[in-house]
């Protein structure tokens, strides 16, 4: 199945890809364009690459089932279904995904049997509210962030009151014991690390900032502070890439749908426009430079001049 964009004439280079600083230049590719490579969701989120597989994954959340993309043929299938309404999936250092399953109010990790393992469902006592979005650290430690927007409505989940207050959580490879390591947030919702990972980015989904704190391996993160405004647009999923430049999710309306591209330093230098609202992101592809973008009832993808770390 050809991508849609392909269908008709696409002018190089992508005017939808826009340089807003110069540093961003490099990492624009002349000769490639966004490519719509499946819709028909309601609302997919969650990207994850399975680069073994050549094959990436997402949740479409109200259809309660994770699909799946062939990269040789093009072809959308269920990966699973029902998903347990999950949200956001990455995958662990030894390659086993790692998602946050609305519907059971829990963290799991799929074996290479297929069986199913909870990472996290409780804490203090209580239920989570609605695990959203995971990563996965270099020391094995899964941090995922718990906005309850699942248990909010009964479209992405089920309606269930808050336990817990919102907050990010990591649970330590070791132990399996989980604590909340940041509790200063509204709605905590993408995250990521730095590829050093001595920053830890988090979204404030109810506000239009993404702040960044100080981690260290101890788990800890501190320091928080406001690293980039989205104003009047809001933010999702995060990732960096091996620069560590930060890509964004959007959501606003036109003209600010997509992802936004920020330096280190926290100034916007790129966009990449979208004709939809953007939930989630993630590289990959055989080099980890395409980057894959979950926008609403489609998933996009473009080829960069950078890898994800």
């Amino acid at each position: 199945m050809e991508p849609e964009r392909l269908a008709t004439p696409q002018r190089y280079p992508d005017p939808a890809v826009r340089v807003l600083d110069p540093g961003f230049e490099r990492y624009c590719l002349g000769n490639a364009a966004i490519e719509r490579i499946a819709t028909g969701m309601r609302w997919a989120e969650g990207p994850v690459w399975f680069g073994d597989h050549h094959a990436l994954v997402w949740s479409d959340i109200p259809n309660n089932r994770l699909c799946r993309w062939d990269e040789a043929t093009g072809v959308v299938t269920d990966f699973r279904r029902p998903s347990d309404y999950a949200n956001g999936n990455t995958r662990d250092r030894v390659g086993r995904l790692v998602s946050c399953e609305h519907g059971t109010r829990r963290v799991t990790r799929t074996e290479y049997d297929g069986s199913i393992t909870v990472i996290m469902d409780g804490y203090l006592g209580k239920r989570l509210n609605a695990p959203n979005d995971v990563i996965v650290a270099s020391d094995g430690s899964v941090w995922f962030t718990d906005p309850g927007y699942g248990i909010m409505t009964d479209y992405e989940g089920r309606r269930a009151p808050f336990e817990l207050p919102t907050a990010v959580y990591r649970v330590d490879p070791n132990t399996g014991d989980g604590e909340a390591t940041v509790s200063d947030l509204e709605r905590p919702n993408g995250l990521c690390f730095s590829p050093d990972e001595s920053r830890l980015y988090v979204v404030d989904s109810s506000t239009p900032y993404i702040y960044v704190y100080d981690a260290n391996p101890g788990g800890q993160a501190r320091n928080g502070r406001i690293f980039a405004d989205l104003t009047p647009a809001s933010s999702d999923g995060i990732r960096c890439d091996e620069d560590g430049n930060l890509w964004a999710s959007v959501a606003g309306g036109e003209p600010f749908d997509g992802v936004y591209v920020f330096d280190r330093d926290g100034a916007r230098i790129g966009h990449v426009m979208l004709p939809e609202r953007c939930a989630n992101l993630c590289f990959g592809g055989p080099v980890g430079n395409r980057l894959f973008m979950a926008a609403s009832q489609s998933v996009y993808a473009l080829y960069v001049n950078t890898r994800g770390c």
